[in-house]
């Protein structure tokens, strides 16, 4: 899977160092170009350069169709694991996981590739026909050119990727809710990772029907954007140069999108560069928590926080099994959950120490951007596009680690599980 991906780097860097690419007259530099296909392939939306004036339609086309391809990857990839690791199980197993889920079968692999990409063509369509309308008729935009901002965004926002067509992405229509509400549907929709949306999309509303998998994700979902919104709001409501300006609608629309962006779209709904250092880190856990597992989403995933969550919550109440929705968790599952979250604390940490020691930022931004670039999520407070040569380097490690690693680390620990057939002497060490 990885090498997969980097063929699809390649290619991508490749289209982008083409003349009809980019508008400098110069070629361009293979590192620009790296970046921004390193940066679309993995859904991220980190840039080095304005992707509005820069890149050419062409090369907007290019980054476009990179964002598709690494959108449908991650989806369908993520998606044929979780399959390949439930065969693993017994046959016991396999009906009652079935039984439960209702929702995918491994036996015919090509109607999981297609339901995947029904569902993508469904939500991208249809945001995008919002979106068309909405340019044509309140900014001026000919038909052609609405058309095309309408399919560009549509499809950034349901694969969480935060590419825009604007200067400052989406800071100048943070008010407007015919454009970002449409959009964080998206977000939402496609961060809810494809189990989840062809169970709901097949009639699983009935929530007493819902999985351990569901519970965790749409409960979860709900509850961080709650409280993000509300933290969010708190932390900028009289910002000078955040959400100060705008008028009570608009503020709540703006913190709406404050706590929908970060579950790993990237879009901006204010300058996080001059975002106070609360917001910055309310941010930073929104961005590393992610979204739902088997989506266009980043991060550890909102599974892997709950289960650990809950893991500690058992412990603390004196239980020997970790229950939740009257569902025991397996102890492997725990293990994963614990290896996937300290990995993915390993590798922002690296990137945070290098980052440091590459630029004379502060830390505050330089964690804000690696958490970023690891959660493939692509906010920033500004620093990328002037980042040296080896910091871009390190992000574009960051976003590949964030997009690829935590999917193949998960699938890899499920797989390689093997009963063992003795038990050694137990002792327990001195713990905190």
């Amino acid at each position: 899977m990885p090498f997969a991906f980097l063929v699809v780097i390649i290619v991508g860097a490749w289209l982008l160092m083409l003349p009809a690419a980019h508008r400098n007259a110069e070629p361009e530099p293979l590192l620009t170009a790296l970046f921004t296909s390193v940066s679309a392939v993995c859904v991220t939306g980190l840039a080095t350069v304005d992707t509005a004036t820069f890149w050419t339609p062409f090369g907007q086309a290019v980054i476009l169709g990179l964002i598709q391809v690494g959108g449908f990857g991650i989806m369908t990839l993520a998606t044929l694991l979780a399959l390949l690791v439930r065969k693993t199980i017994g046959l016991r197993g396999q009906l009652i996981a079935q039984s439960e889920t209702h929702t995918l079968n491994f036996g015919d692999v090509r109607s999981v590739l297609f339901g995947v990409a029904r569902i993508m063509v469904l939500l991208e369509a249809g945001t995008a026909a919002i979106l068309t309308v909405r340019f044509w008729v309140s900014y001026d935009h000919n038909p052609l050119t609405a058309l095309w901002h309408g399919v560009f965004h549509a499809v950034s926002a349901f694969n969480n990727a935060g590419f825009a067509l604007y200067s400052d992405n989406l800071i100048s229509v943070a008010g407007d809710p015919w454009i970002i509400v449409p959009i964080c549907a998206a977000i939402v929709a496609g961060g809810l990772g494809f189990p989840v949306l062809i169970s709901l999309l097949r009639g699983g509303v009935r929530m007493k029907d819902w999985t351990v998998h569901m519970r965790l994700t749409i409960y979860g979902s709900v509850f961080l954007l709650a409280v993000g919104a509300v933290l969010f709001g708190a932390f900028e409501w009289n910002g000078e140069q955040t959400l100060g300006p705008m008028p009570v609608g608009g503020k709540i629309l703006a913190s709406l999108a404050g706590t929908v962006f970060p579950r790993t779209a990237g879009f901006n709904s204010i300058d996080y560069g001059a975002a106070e250092p609360e917001t910055l880190l309310v941010t930073d856990i929104l961005m590393f928590i992610g979204g739902g597992s088997a989506g266009t989403a980043g991060g550890i995933k909102i599974t892997t926080f709950l289960v650990l969550f809950f893991a500690i919550w058992n412990e603390v109440r004196g239980r020997d099994h970790v229950t939740i929705a009257h569902r025991s968790i397996s102890s492997s599952s725990q293990r994963q959950a614990l290896s996937v979250a300290l990995l993915g604390v390993a590798a922002v940490m690296a990137g945070t120490l290098l980052l440091l020691m590459f630029t004379d930022e502060p830390l505050d931004k330089v964690l804000f951007e690696s958490v970023s670039a690891f959660a493939t999520v692509g906010l920033s407070t500004g620093i990328t596009p002037h980042l040296p040569p080896d910091a871009q380097w390190v992000l574009m490690a960051l976003m590949f680690t964030g997009r690829i690693g935590t999917i193949t680390v998960a699938s890899a620990l499920a797989l390689s599980s093997r009963p063992r057939l003795y038990q050694l002497p137990e002792e327990r060490p001195v713990i905190g």
